[in-house]
């Protein structure tokens, strides 16, 4: 008698979602796969990656190029996130996320937002992103896959990658000065939340970017991810987070290291 079939996909958890996002967010290029129009075979290829405030995927792309064509003919696409490292690559966690591509308008808000989220991450981007045959697309995702590792799978719905609510449009609106005033006036407390949450070395931190559930930080082509302590459930709230974290932090490394300002 046959043995059933062992279920390898796991029950999808908060460290699932977590990392997920994570990938999701610190992703600087992906492999993207689209339906070559012609003969209908899949076709895929590397692209820059920024992320939308809400987590949706954002690539800019030339119109002369065959994926930008595939996309424009059929929207279907989906996007391998993850880098691999030391050892084995397969040990490392990715991300596969089943899209919908839509074209974004110039002069539209979407587009000024999306170009501005995307030019942060992607700051060399900016020697051609005025260009006429340059695009951004917005990837829509309807599921993911994510692989954590070997007997590390799960499944994602969008709900699990994309933020909704009305959190999203009032921090797109506050987001950039926001970003401004810390990168102008508060290196100090960015080094503080790159060194004491995500526990990376090296200088130069700067913020490109505020969503509900964190900041994106970026030191040349280094990207990290920091997590809020609870997602905002308003952007007026980003302010005292930031402050409280900066707190923690500080305290944190005076602990470790003996320091006492009394």
């Amino acid at each position: 008698m046959d043995e059933p079939k062992k279920d390898v996909i796991r029950e999808t958890d908060a460290e699932a979602i977590r990392l997920g996002k994570t990938l999701l967010r610190n992703a600087r290029f992906g492999a993207l796969a689209v339906i070559e129009p012609q003969t209908g075979s899949p076709l895929a290829s590397r692209v820059g990656v920024a992320s939308d405030i809400d987590g949706a995927p954002l690539i800019l792309v030339s119109m002369l190029s065959a994926h930008t064509g595939a996309l424009l003919a059929d929207p279907r696409c989906s996007l391998l996130l993850g880098e691999p490292g030391k050892g084995d690559p397969l040990a490392h966690p990715r991300l596969t996320l089943v899209c919908q591509a839509a074209r974004l308008e110039r002069g539209s808000s979407e587009h000024a937002r999306t170009e501005r989220r995307y030019l942060n991450r992607n700051p060399k981007a900016k020697l051609y992103a005025g260009l006429g045959d340059f695009s951004i697309f917005r990837l829509e995702p309807q599921r993911a896959s994510l692989n954590g590792g070997f007997g590390k799978a799960y499944h994602l719905d969008q709900s699990d990658v994309l933020t909704s609510g009305p959190i999203v449009e009032e921090l797109a609106t506050s987001e950039q000065s926001a970003i401004d005033h810390m990168n102008a006036d508060h290196l100090d407390a960015i080094a503080v939340y790159a060194k004491h949450f995500t526990k990376v070395s090296g200088n130069g931190w700067i913020i490109a970017g505020f969503d509900a559930d964190g900041m994106d930080l970026v030191s040349g082509d280094d990207v990290c991810r920091v997590f809020f302590p609870q997602p905002l459930a308003a952007a007026r709230e980003l302010r005292h987070v930031l402050v409280e974290m900066a707190r923690v932090g500080r305290a944190s490394v005076d602990v470790g290291t003996g320091l006492n300002y009394d």
